[in-house]
């Protein structure tokens, strides 16, 4: 683990989810600085695995990392929304075996200030690809009361949504997240475990890199492109990603997909594509709490889509 710059979140469960591929292509979807794409490689000996980032530091260092694996270790930049669908049609589904993502901000984009993500940063940044347009100093300075409110709403589940808008529109321009976190501290809301400005980062950050409409894309694309035999791991970090995915699994199990008002089923009665193989989120053990704190947050669903009879 020493030549991992951190320790991947729930990796004994992704090495477990994993563990019976014993060929084909894995792609890891959010591959970071490659700490489950290294565990995947060395775990299966036989496999290819693709990793997606739109981080470009992320990128130059994992390519280092994964040379040792030559060509069995394929490296692509962009957003897996859409990266994915290049994969499918370069590589064919009945190639891809596996499909891992760990959805959100990786310890080191939180760890590095200048990125932004931080409550302690010096700027309001927030972007995992640099080459984005929108900016969270942007979102904070530009965006009118009503968008502000509903971010905050929808995306950090702020209970006092209206009030924290308020006092964003009436104190700014803001230039940090320092300054912007100790301007709204009394509004905030203060728990024992988590920074009061957690959820307000956290709504900024998923606006910013437009987060749940990333993983409903990749959930949409995986559900439309008709894989076989592969195995869905979705690692997550807070209610609103881990309850998409939640429902997403579920409907991929309905055999009839008709309207609640239909009188009689008239579908084929064959519309679910496989079967969830983890009945309730899996979630660090009290082993990996110990090595990785931000572990605790961390729930991973993991869906087997069948094979073809």
């Amino acid at each position: 683990m020493s030549d991992i710059p951190h320790i991947p979140v729930l990796y004994t469960h992704v090495l477990d989810a994993f563990a019976n591929i014993d060929d084909g292509i894995i792609i890891d979807c959010t591959m970071g600085y490659a700490g489950h794409s290294s565990m995947l490689l060395k775990a299966n000996s036989n496999i290819t695995l693709i990793g997606i980032d739109q981080d470009q530091t992320a990128i130059d260092f994992s390519s280092k990392k994964l040379e040792e694996f030559g060509s069995r270790a394929v490296i692509k930049k962009g957003r897996f929304s859409n990266v994915i669908k290049e994969i499918i049609s370069e590589y064919g589904v009945q190639n891809i075996k596996g499909i891992l993502a760990d959805i959100g901000v990786s310890s080191l984009q939180l760890d590095q200030k200048d990125r932004g993500f931080s409550y302690e940063s010096d700027n309001l940044d927030m972007r995992m690809d640099k080459g984005a347009e929108l900016t969270a100093e942007k979102v904070v300075n530009t965006y009118s009361q009503e968008e502000l409110e509903h971010i905050l709403l929808e995306y950090g589940e702020l209970r006092n949504y209206k009030k924290i808008a308020s006092e964003m529109v009436k104190n700014r321009p803001f230039t940090s997240a320092k300054i912007l976190g100790d301007t709204l501290k009394s509004s905030l809301p203060h728990g024992k475990k988590i920074h009061p400005a957690t959820l307000l980062m956290q709504a900024l950050r998923i606006e910013v890199n437009d987060e749940l409409g990333e993983l409903k894309s990749l959930l949409k694309t995986i559900k439309d492109s008709n894989f076989v035999d592969t195995k869905v791991a979705i690692i997550s970090f807070h209610s609103l990603e881990d309850r998409i995915v939640k429902q997403t699994f579920s409907s991929w199990t309905k055999k009839c997909i008709c309207p609640p008002e239909a009188m009689r089923c008239e579908c084929s009665k064959d519309n679910d594509i496989g079967k969830i193989l983890s009945k309730k989120p899996i979630i660090a053990t009290n082993e990996e709490l110990k090595e990785n704190v931000r572990s605790r947050s961390a729930k991973m669903r993991v869906f087997q889509i069948r094979a073809k009879s």
